[in-house]
């Protein structure tokens, strides 16, 4: 397959002026719209310790969110073509960021938890040999300079 190059357009806007802009840090909500093409926008704000709104979503979440989607989205394809039928997944995924003292940082690792339930019969241990080819083909986690690892949780499903 040949390579191919996408592109995604997305658009942030700041919807925190709450009257005199950028006069002074307090002066102002973090709050922002996420917004593309025919999507719902996602109402955003900067991390509760950085003055942010804990009711909206903050870019560290978006980020640890996108890993554990991408992971989960090459996963569901990987065994829907090896022949395991997985009936359940949800992940507790977690990130770590490390912020220095004159207010720089950086994600130092991410960890995701997949809880998967497999059709009864399913081979467990092709099962979870695909969530290494998942994260070898993950996008996100491919792009990141810091550790994504995977402590998948696989069940069998009980109710077939």
């Amino acid at each position: 397959m040949a390579e191919k190059q996408h592109h995604y357009d997305v658009r942030v806007t700041w919807t925190g002026n709450e009257g005199s802009g950028t006069a002074s840090h307090r002066g102002y909500s973090r709050a922002h719209s996420i917004e593309a093409q025919g999507k719902a926008p996602i109402d955003g704000s900067s991390d509760p310790s950085f003055r942010g709104d804990p009711a909206r979503w903050n870019p560290e979440e978006l980020l640890v969110a996108s890993l554990s989607a991408c992971h989960k989205l090459w996963y569901l394809g990987l065994c829907a073509g090896a022949g395991i039928v997985v009936t359940a997944y949800e992940d507790n995924a977690q990130g770590a960021m490390l912020e220095q003292a004159d207010g720089a940082g950086q994600f130092t690792s991410v960890v995701l938890r997949p809880r998967v339930t497999l059709a009864a019969g399913s081979d467990l241990e092709k099962a979870r040999a695909l969530h290494h080819q998942a994260h070898e083909m993950c996008f996100i986690a491919r792009s990141m300079n810091f550790p994504v690892s995977h402590e998948p949780e696989l069940l069998i499903d009980s109710a077939g």
